[in-house]
């Protein structure tokens, strides 16, 4: 069974990817970072979701000698131009600070019509054989920012984040909800029609 590394320890992105593997029967083992014996330092510098994405996966897998996987995802918001982007999880300046990230995107908005307030959640997911070979898809989730937060669920821009088709936030959503129309779900779903990828 071929062995692939993510490059992260994130629990929850393993059990989903290890989910899509095996439904869509690719023999694989994902391995979280952690376990794989890595211990560098990953420099996230690129531009895109798609640039990073590969660093990740390429830093992983030369430095290990196995096949990695590795995701880059946030928010993309049309009235900003595309921003926050790849800076989504630093937007307000501190990694992670997921309060100040939406104090600052609700700022950013103010006085933006409901009809402008589009945005996308996007999900690059890369995967770098040890052959050099890589490929990556991209995976989105359209809606709408709010001007205040809905649900408690979840994290980051979640309960700002309104999908139209459920009526309600990301935030509002259950987990099978989300699952069935996430960014990361719809990369994953792509990814498996790479299939032969995975077998050489």
């Amino acid at each position: 069974m071929k062995k692939i590394i993510l490059a992260s320890d994130n629990a929850h992105k393993l059990e989903e990817i290890r989910r899509y593997f095996k439904e869509a029967e690719i023999p694989a083992e994902i391995i979280p970072l952690r376990d794989s014996g890595f211990s560098g330092e990953i420099v996230e510098d690129g531009e895109t979701f798609e640039e990073n994405a590969l660093i990740k996966a390429r830093t992983v897998a030369l430095a290990t000698g196995c096949a990695a996987i590795a995701d880059d995802s946030g928010l993309e918001v049309d009235a900003l131009h595309g921003a926050p982007g790849v800076y989504s999880a630093r937007f307000a300046g501190v990694h992670g600070d997921d309060n100040a990230n939406n104090a600052k995107l609700l700022q950013e908005l103010d006085g933006i019509p409901d009809c402008k307030r589009t945005a996308r959640f996007v999900s690059v997911i890369c995967v770098y054989r040890e052959d050099g070979a890589s490929v990556s898809v991209r995976g989105t989730a359209e809606g709408l920012i709010l001007t205040e937060k809905k649900g408690s669920g979840t994290f980051g821009y979640d309960p700002l984040f309104y999908y139209p088709p459920f009526g309600k936030t990301f935030a509002e959503m259950d987990g099978s909800e989300k699952n069935s129309i996430s960014h990361r779900g719809n990369a994953l779903a792509l990814l498996m029609e790479k299939r032969d990828f995975f077998l050489k």
